[in-house]
């Protein structure tokens, strides 16, 4: 229960709860703490942030304070590889402690959202982050919340087995095969292997080694097979991949006993994408929009696949969704729509 007092009879009684400042353009945030013993000094401040009165608490036994259920909701909230700071103005905000890829369980956010007494907001699942970026928060809506609401949350989180974790990147042996005849012979310059061990070293994993080969499906299948007996955990076929009679790189990726998960993906730039495994180690062929476009559905894959995330066919169909990239004029990826909807 809440009781009402004029601040200028407050003086010598706990603030209840963070009291929010905000200086547009500069700052927002507490600008009182909860447990601050109020001063007379202090009823002109007060009055600048807008509280004429503050609200003693009187909290009966079946109540909880919010900064309380933070805390509650901290315990099934914080998964692997993240941590925690707060809670502020009853917000407790989860951090990556690693480089790695964000796992969200998006039904159970929405399902603890349904409950209508929570506020749980997170990042896109599998979106890359680095360490230190902020990736969810959380709060308890009413300042105090009976304690029947309290055990719905923690009913319905304990039927997940995780709501936000971080993956580690795993510092994965990478090779790079280039297919094109053009490029075999020199008439064009390899444009790939650049732009390749760029993006998989941005996540930690190294490029054991390139080759260039001819459009020809028994070149491609014995340069997978080679590097694989080297030991490559992650095989990327480049180029070779539309539906041209030339282009048989897929036949080559088939030919070498991998299983196809997917050829062809509803992401726009790379809808020619295929998605194959050898036993454990993906293999990936990227169509020729990888060296044409900064971003396409290489760099959506590349994470979960460096994180040793398994890709299924449907996961790929789920990309439609947000799947269009629209070529800004500046780019955030990967903070922006694309490759979120899986």
């Amino acid at each position: 229960m809440l009781k009402k007092v004029k601040v200028e009879d407050a003086v010598g009684m706990a603030i209840p709860y963070d009291l929010t400042k905000i200086v547009p353009g500069e700052y927002k945030g507490p600008g009182f703490r909860k447990g601050h013993i109020i001063r007379k000094e202090d009823i002109p401040l007060l009055k600048d942030i807008g509280k004429n009165y503050i609200y003693v608490l009187e909290i009966s036994p079946d109540e909880m304070h919010e900064n309380d259920v933070a805390h509650v909701m901290e315990r099934w909230m914080k998964g692997e590889n993240v941590s925690s700071e707060g809670p502020v103005e009853g917000k407790i905000t989860l951090i990556a402690d690693i480089d790695g890829l964000v796992k969200v369980n998006a039904d159970a956010v929405f399902e603890l959202n349904m409950i209508g007494k929570f506020s749980v907001s997170t990042i896109h699942n599998n979106t890359p982050v680095k360490k230190g970026n902020r990736i969810a928060g959380f709060r308890a809506i009413p300042l105090v919340l009976r304690k029947e609401y309290v055990s719905l949350f923690e009913s319905v989180a304990s039927r997940y087995s995780y709501i936000v974790k971080i993956m580690p990147y795993v510092k994965r042996r990478v090779a790079l095969i280039t297919t094109g005849t053009e490029i075999y012979t020199g008439r064009i310059k390899d444009r790939f292997r650049s732009i390749v061990r760029a993006k998989v070293e941005e996540y930690g994993a190294e490029l054991i080694g390139s080759t260039i080969v001819p459009d020809d499906e028994s070149m491609v299948k014995s340069s997978i097979q080679e590097f694989l007996s080297m030991g490559a955990e992650l095989v990327v076929c480049a180029g070779g991949m539309s539906v041209d009679a030339d282009d048989v790189t897929p036949k080559g990726i088939a030919s070498a006993g991998a299983e196809i998960v997917r050829y062809g993906s509803p992401v726009l730039p790379g809808s020619m994408l295929l998605l194959a495994y050898k036993g454990s180690v993906p293999i990936v062929g990227i169509p020729a929009a990888g060296v044409f476009y900064k971003v396409t559905v290489f760099d959506v894959v590349l994470p979960r696949l460096l994180a040793g995330d398994i890709i299924t066919y449907e996961d790929i169909a789920r990309l439609g969704h947000g799947g269009f990239c629209r070529h800004c004029d500046a780019c955030y990826y990967p903070y922006c729509m694309l490759g979120k909807g899986w």
